[in-house]
């Protein structure tokens, strides 16, 4: 337990130093839009570029991982829409927002810094081979399931079309197709090239989580909190849960190598989630709740994984 502390404790102190930062003003609040753009922009891209440059990143691409993982996500995402039509009476377009809140994770932000913590570099090229494809894969079947469902919906072409611009538009993107293809090509970085991409790097997880915790001041919880607190256990729960399951007893991966999905699974909910329900104004108060819930109750679930997970 006291390596659980261990690996936590950093992690969520720079949350908690953000959020102070913010909610005493010490930081600008708007310097934290900032702040995370340049994480996800130009830090992250970065780190992707040189993780999969300098690593053997075809032999981490393993199906009996990243298909548990995005197996688990679209059962989560099934089953928030059934609840949330179901049991919560939301009109279809509400109920694919609700669910898709409880189904994006935040692999960048919170995921990379926590899974580096815990499990050091050597997981990293694993762990991008499912980020690698995570926005893809989760904002096309969200946007899709949106436009199906809804009254004012757009034809499936159209759809596709605006899903596949905010995918190609994303840096991430480009940071590990220029990663991929430098690997495949064989090419080595000079000094200064190779000490300008270790020191932009190093700069993501301290500028992440600090931007992330400062973040947290704009979500309060609202009347929808019960909802969100749904949307929160599958998440933080059932999603990790699937991807245990699948990987260790359906796929039979090495509890070793597994352990990077299934961490990344129990990851909060991403910020793409309350920008996908304002993109179609529905279920923004779920959303906001579930990102905040979520966020704050990592804290106690991802201890918990670890536990399970053996560190």
């Amino acid at each position: 337990m006291l390596a659980i502390i261990t690996v936590i404790a950093p992690v969520f102190a720079l949350m908690a130093l953000g959020y102070g930062a913010v909610r005493f003003r010490l930081f600008p609040a708007d310097g934290i839009k900032s702040l995370i753009a340049f994480v996800n922009n130009f830090a992250t891209p970065c780190l992707l570029f040189h993780s999969l440059l300098t690593s053997d990143f075809r032999s981490a691409f393993n199906l009996a991982i990243i298909v548990p993982f995005y197996a688990g996500a679209l059962v989560c995402f099934a089953l928030g829409i059934f609840i949330a039509i179901k049991f919560f009476r939301t009109r279809p377009g509400e109920g694919v927002s609700a669910a898709f809140s409880g189904t994006f994770t935040n692999t960048v932000l919170v995921g990379l810094p926590i899974i580096q913590r815990a499990y050091g570099p050597e997981a990293l090229p694993v762990t991008l081979s499912i980020i690698g494809l995570h926005g893809a894969i989760l904002l096309t079947i969200g946007m899709v399931t949106m436009e199906l469902v809804r009254r004012d919906g757009q034809s499936l072409g159209k759809t596709l079309i605006v899903a596949g611009k905010r995918v190609g538009s994303n840096p991430l993107i480009w940071g590990i197709a220029a990663g991929m293809i430098a690997s495949f090509a064989g090419v080595t970085l000079i000094e200064p090239a190779e000490a300008f991409f270790v020191m932009m790097s190093q700069a993501v997880v301290p500028a992440a989580l600090f931007g992330v915790g400062g973040a947290l001041n704009e979500y309060k919880l609202s009347d929808s909190w019960k909802h969100a607190l749904v949307a929160s256990s599958i998440k933080l729960i059932l999603h990790p849960a699937i991807a245990y399951g699948l990987m260790i007893w359906v796929f039979h991966v090495d509890m070793a190598i597994a352990r990077y999905g299934i961490l990344l699974s129990a990851m909060p909910v991403g910020v793409n989630a309350y920008i996908f329900a304002t993109y179609y104004n529905r279920s923004v108060s779920v959303a906001t709740n579930t990102v905040l819930i979520t966020t704050l109750a990592s804290a106690v679930t991802i201890s918990g994984w670890l536990y399970i997970l053996s560190l």
